[in-house]
């Protein structure tokens, strides 16, 4: 863990609650001066963890608001530190005056996130505890929240914390037969060790999908709509998404610009992207649609080429990024006659109709399929694209000191390896981590949490 900075030794402030008016709203105070400063906004310290009735006064001894005031004595708070709670009436007006009276008192105005630092460095969360309560606000799905909050009780660092335990214990093994040879252990020839690599392998592919999903459930699934002008894009935007998003019309071209949508595909958040019509010869404004297309494909975690099934078979190469995942899909079956479904399972062909509905229950399952995703299940966590850096930079270190081993009986390469892999997994939950880092993680909180 890293040392506690010196500017945790302050008193913090800010309004919990969002910008706006609301019936109620909520500053809180946290900090070794929490008590004085509270004492002295609303008179006397009230009693631990009952919520009492106070008028909260400014520095000149006007009174501000009346309200509700809970005192959470330290260690046993969300930051660990004593924490004031001043539930107010929730004008923007009432709010700033209460912050300014805590600041007058000797309080500073919080950073953003530095509630739940504070609650990390002083013990009370781990990393990915505190990044579950940012992960936790911004949920799109109610199986984005349900994840999020299995991870704010501790189901990912669980998962985390037994293969880095697991890494120890094999490293405690081979260095305890380095340092002790006359034990005579083969490395190569010793079947419990062995045993215990390939059941560290297993654990972290088990662990990386489940990361993989996790990511899925935070970050949302980005599916792009191309093919060629007319092919039923906007069409199929439409029936997805619910909402008349995109413009459909007999012409070809309509789409000229980027257009997104969200969608909720079984607690999967799903942002629909409909771009221009891929053609040889469009106008000016439609090429530059055009060039935005193949640059939002570049970004793209899965594409859906629409073809015109009434057409007959589609030639046209739309030169998609080689790794992006596609789901072809030969639309206007109402016309072309053809039955709604899986046309071809490898590489996904599916017959639709966009204006019928037909065969779109199948688009939903390849796209949930094509995504890595199912019902994520009572044991679905969050994770976070440095999680997942995290977690290949741990088995890369694992498979080199694997192999290290098993080409040339290196146990010392074994050894170290394997606590560059624990090192690594030491940073998803805050073991082993940078103050960069820190600083960049809890920038990205909102202000009060």
């Amino acid at each position: 863990m890293n040392e506690t900075p010196a500017y945790i030794k302050d008193t913090i402030v800010a309004a919990a609650t969002p910008p706006g008016k609301g019936g109620i709203g909520v500053v809180r105070i946290s900090g070794v001066d929490a008590e004085d400063i509270a004492a002295k906004i609303i008179g006397s310290l009230p009693k631990p963890r009952i919520a009492t009735t106070a008028t909260f006064m400014d520095p000149e001894g006007s009174p501000i608001d009346s309200g509700l005031v809970i005192y959470f004595p330290a260690p046993g708070s969300f930051t660990g530190e004593s924490v004031i709670e001043l539930q107010g009436h929730g004008g923007p007006v009432v709010m700033s005056m209460l912050v300014q009276a805590a600041v007058a008192f000797g309080a500073r105005r919080a950073e953003p996130g530095e509630f739940s630092q504070r609650a990390f460095l002083n013990g009370k969360l781990d990393l990915v505890q505190a990044e579950s309560v940012a992960d936790l606000i911004e949920s799109g799905t109610a199986q984005a929240v349900r994840a999020a909050h299995r991870s704010l009780t501790g189901a990912f660092s669980t998962a985390v914390d037994a293969l880095s335990e697991k890494l120890i214990r094999l490293r405690l093994h081979v260095e305890a037969a380095i340092d002790f040879p006359e034990e005579e252990i083969d490395f190569l020839d010793d079947e419990n060790l062995i045993k215990r690599l390939d059941d560290c392998q297993k654990q972290f592919e088990a662990l990386k999908a489940q990361t993989k999903v996790g990511r899925i459930l935070r970050d949302g699934f980005q599916v792009i709509i191309v093919g060629k002008p007319n092919a039923g894009k906007s069409s199929l935007m439409n029936l997805l998404s619910g909402e008349d998003t995109a413009i459909v019309t007999e012409y070809a071209g309509t789409t000229r610009d980027i257009l997104r949508e969200q969608i909720d595909l079984d607690g999967l958040a799903v942002e629909l992207v409909d771009t221009a019509g891929m053609r040889d010869d469009p106008d000016v404004i439609e090429a530059e649609g055009i060039r935005r297309a193949r640059e939002a494909l570049r970004n793209a975690d899965a594409a859906l080429l629409i073809q015109d099934a009434s057409l007959g078979d589609d030639q046209t190469d739309y030169d998609l990024p080689e790794a992006l995942p596609v789901i072809t899909l030969r639309n206007k079956i109402d016309v072309s006659a053809d039955s709604p479904g899986v046309a071809r399972a490898n590489p996904i062909v599916l017959n639709v109709s966009a204006k019928t509905g037909a065969g779109i229950g199948a688009l939903r399952q390849a796209i949930k399929e094509i995504a890595g995703y199912a019902d994520a299940g009572v044991g679905a966590f969050t994770a976070r694209k440095r999680h997942a850096d995290a977690l290949s930079d741990a088995e890369m270190h694992f498979a080199a000191g694997r192999s290290a081993l098993e080409k040339n009986k290196a146990g010392e390469l074994l050894a170290e390896e394997l606590r560059l892999a624990q090192e690594s997994l030491g940073t998803i939950t805050g073991t082993f981590t940078s103050d960069e880092l820190l600083g960049r993680i809890f920038s990205e909180f909102c202000i009060g949490k």
